[in-house]
Parts: structure tokens; sequence; C-alpha cells
């Protein structure tokens, strides 16, 4: 029997058999696996080496520290937090800080009847309206510290219990006081003394020894 593939023949033939030198070549050469080369003349394929990439270091621009703006800092004053200083509206010159408290609801100073007869009494205590000042406690929003902070008399003449300022105690009647700076006289109003010749002399018995 014939067989095309030389190798085949060990699948058919379960006996031993023996081969020609020839057939055992043949039989060898078509059982190895052929192993592919490369041809003599082939160009080799070259090799690229990859060199790293160079990393550019980043630099980190330092920090600038902003110096504070002293100009700026200077604490600016709101004219709405400024307490604006009171308008003492008064009458006379104060040339002599002799201060004259009344109370009028319908006067700006004092009735001008009353004006007329204190100035007879200023002049012969040898003063006039330049000398002294007269203001009307009816003005509401002042104590006797804003007065005297104000005014610093060395003499405070109060006529009548109404012109008592806020924040002082009741002074006793026609009973001259020390105070710090000068005399204080608490006596009757001109509407007391107009009423009352007895309210006129006692008036005039203290107020002239200020």
């Amino acid at each position: 029997m014939r067989a095309e593939n030389q190798a085949a023949l060990r699948y058919i033939l379960l006996d031993d058999i023996y081969l020609l030198q020839s057939d055992k070549t043949d039989l060898k050469n078509s059982t190895s696996t052929p192993v592919e080369t490369q041809p003599a003349d082939a160009t080799p394929i070259a090799t690229k080496q990859i060199e790293p990439v160079a990393q550019t270091p980043v630099l980190t621009p330092p920090v600038e520290t902003k110096q504070p703006d002293i100009a700026a800092q200077t604490p600016v004053i709101s004219a709405l937090t400024q307490t604006p200083a009171p308008a003492y509206n008064y009458l006379g010159g104060n040339k002599k800080q002799f201060l004259i408290l009344t109370n009028y609801t319908t006067a700006e100073f004092i009735a001008a009847d009353h004006l007329s007869a204190l100035q007879n009494i200023l002049k012969r205590l040898e003063y006039g309206l330049d000398d002294v000042a007269i203001f009307n406690v009816h003005q509401s929003g002042y104590t006797i510290i804003d007065l005297v902070n104000y005014f610093k008399p060395e003499k405070l003449l109060i006529l009548g219990e109404a012109a008592v300022p806020p924040g002082m105690g009741l002074p006793p009647l026609n009973q001259p006081k020390k105070m710090k700076s000068g005399l204080l006289l608490r006596s009757f109003s001109f509407d007391e003394m107009m009423a009352s010749t007895d309210n006129k002399k006692a008036f005039w018995e203290q107020v002239k020894n200020l």
C-alpha cells in the first residue's frame, strides 16, 4: 500500500514496521515544525530608545504680602455719631458770670414788665444786662450740670421754685448757699413778688448780699 503522506502510515499500520533509511528521513522532515528564519538580506529593525522627557520644575511665585494702608485704617468719625453741643439761648452778656434762672411758658426769657423790674434791681446792685445771663429753664433738655459747665456762674439766682433746673435738689427759700464757685439764692418768682410787698422786701434783703 502506498500513502501520499508518510506520516499517516503510523495511524494505518498498527504493527511494527521497518522503514527504509530514505523513508525515515522523509518522515522526520514531515513531522518536525519548520522554524522561520529571517532572510539573510533582511534589514534589522532598529530599536528606538525612548528618552525620558525632562520635567521642567514649576516655579511657584512667592506670595506677596501687602503692607496695610495706614491711611485707610484711620477711623473716620461720622458726623452722625458726634453729639452736637447744645445751643444755649439766653438774654444778656454774662460778663460777670451772674446767672439768673426763670421759668416762663409764654415768654422767651422773661415777661416784659418783669424784665423792667429786674433791671431796676440790678441797677441798684451795679449790674447791667450785659453782666448777667437770663436763662429760661422751660427749655427742655438742660440739667444743672449742663448750665454750670456752660455758664460757670459765680452767682446763681433762681426766681421761683419752678425755675429750679433738673438734677438739682430744692434749695431753701431766701437762704443764700455757697456753691463750689460762688453763691446761690432761691427766692420768689416775680409773680409772687408782684402780689406781696413782704415778698418784695424778703427778696431784696437776700439778693443785695449776693
